[in-house]
């Protein structure tokens, strides 16, 4: 399991009402359902990982979240989940909103555009970069807001978007950031993983 869904599962209370929006092959949600929670559901738009996930048991429906998340009620779940899908949004803030309308609590997790890999590639490369976090050519990416953690952690600040946990991870050390650290997490930290709320 990715060490990113650990962490994530560690940010959820026991039996807490969970949805995983672009919840893929059903990974995170299957790890869940087993320790965290049974009232665990997602939505996902490849008609492939939905059949993956119903193969599973797990109960996800077939969906775009842009378009689709409307159709769940106000504070719905505990925690909507959306693990590294926000820059391939079209709208991604229109996305951010519907999450913290449909759950009480929000993780987000981010690929961070601003790591010094990606960094030094653009420099000295001059092409868009491709590292293990962000593995696609500029052609077949599915990422089309490319997003920093500093840039995440500006965005929500200036919607009045509480942070509950804001961690970085890069390989396998987890840290906290802060206001203090902000520009050295960005800097080093492959992903970043935020407990949000309105």
């Amino acid at each position: 399991m990715k060490k990113e869904f650990k962490i994530i599962s560690d940010l959820i209370l026991k039996n807490s009402r969970v949805l995983d929006v672009g919840c893929g092959d059903g990974e995170l949600m299957s790890f869940l359902y087993k320790n965290i929670t049974k009232d665990v559901r997602g939505i996902e738009i490849s008609k492939q990982n939905v059949q993956n996930c119903i193969s599973k048991g797990l109960t996800v429906i077939e969906g775009d979240a842009e378009k689709d998340l409307i159709q769940f009620p106000d504070s719905s779940f505990d925690i909507v989940i959306l693990s590294q899908t926000l820059q391939a949004f079209l709208n991604p803030e229109k996305v951010l909103n519907e999450l913290l309308r449909v759950g009480k609590k929000a993780i987000v997790t981010i690929p961070n555009f601003g790591h010094w890999k990606v960094r030094l590639n653009l420099l000295f490369k001059g092409t868009m970069p491709v590292t293990k976090g962000l593995p696609y050519q500029w052609h077949n990416t599915p990422n089309l807001h490319m997003c920093t953690i500093k840039d995440f952690f500006d965005f929500c600040a200036n919607k009045n978007i509480k942070f509950i946990k804001s961690l970085a991870l890069n390989e396998e050390r987890l840290l906290s950031i802060s206001k203090s650290n902000l520009g050295k997490r960005n800097l080093f930290s492959e992903i970043g993983i935020f407990l949000i709320e309105k």
